[in-house]
């Protein structure tokens, strides 16, 4: 008889612990979020992962570097990703049928109601910020020929010598012959390049005019400015928080704990924390924290 309560005390043990646990985590849901490669969307999900933590009993870990949005899509899926920053003008990647429009609340919409249709996921409303391809110029240039639109430039089109990444040059849709026909432009010399190039060419005074994503920080770093797409040619890329609606239906304290993002993070303010990362090496988590506690976000 002694034999066999000896036989229970390790399982009683175990028992034990395990209750012991469980009390002390509350049996916390984990919640993973996913990012692509490149820097705001790994500082968004920082920022995600304080406010939930700060604001919930929930636990959140990060997956960096899944190599494009479709795989982070794909992630959510299957499960393996809950949450993830994507961008509107994702609906033309062809996950569902669209109208076209580049109408920016209308392009919204499709990829809200789209992706909760076809996939399930609940599309917030954006962060404030896009990251779509800008025409971009020196700043000196900008102020002493007084260009701030795409259209300001048609005037000097024949002088001026384009930077630009190769593919886009390629691409009938929405490349340069399509640029050239809805803007009336035609630069009088073109320059083929890698896009992560662009940025020093142009800076360095070897092209006077190159295609540039619209957050990048190396738009702080070389003191360029962007030139507002006044005919819409380029589709909006509105950045919003995606989850799983199981995940919120099940928890929808996590909504409640990002709202105070939506809306909050323009163009400048993205630009200034990729700056941060990419030119001065800090890393995406002392980013974000840094900037919810400059604006009194985090309760703890």
């Amino acid at each position: 008889m002694k034999l066999n309560k000896l036989k229970w005390i390790p399982m009683l043990i175990c028992a034990i612990v395990l209750a012991s646990l469980t009390s002390a985590c509350g049996i916390q849901s984990e919640i993973t979020i996913g990012t692509q490669t490149y820097t705001e969307t790994k500082i968004m999900a920082e920022m995600y992962k304080a406010l939930i933590e700060d604001r919930t009993d929930l636990n959140v870990d990060v997956i960096p570097d899944l190599a494009s949005s479709s795989l982070v899509i794909n992630a959510m899926k299957r499960n393996d990703v809950q949450m993830a920053t994507l961008y509107t003008g994702e609906i033309f990647n062809n996950h569902f049928p669209i109208s076209g429009t580049k109408e920016r609340q209308e392009v919204l919409k499709e990829a809200q109601e789209g992706f909760q249709k076809y996939y399930d996921f609940t599309w917030m409303k954006p962060l404030g910020f896009e990251n779509t391809y800008a025409f971009t110029v020196r700043k000196d240039l900008a102020e002493s020929k007084g260009y701030t639109k795409i259209s300001d430039v048609k005037k000097d089109m024949a002088d001026m010598k384009l930077g630009v990444d190769t593919t886009w040059l390629e691409r009938s849709t929405d490349g340069y012959p399509a640029f050239s026909k809805a803007y009336g432009i035609k630069f009088g010399q073109i320059f083929p390049m890698e896009i992560s190039l662009v940025y020093s060419a142009v800076a360095n005074k070897q092209v006077d005019i190159v295609l540039a994503y619209s957050t990048d920080s190396r738009l702080k770093a070389y003191k360029l400015q962007t030139l507002q797409d006044d005919k819409q040619f380029f589709p909006p890329y509105d950045a919003s928080p995606v989850l799983r609606s199981d995940l919120l239906k099940k928890h929808p304290e996590i909504q409640e704990a990002i709202a105070p993002l939506i809306g909050h993070l323009d163009a400048d303010t993205m630009i200034s924390l990729n700056y941060q990362v990419d030119i001065e090496k800090k890393s995406e988590r002392e980013v974000a924290i840094t900037y919810l506690k400059q604006q009194g976000l985090l309760k703890s």
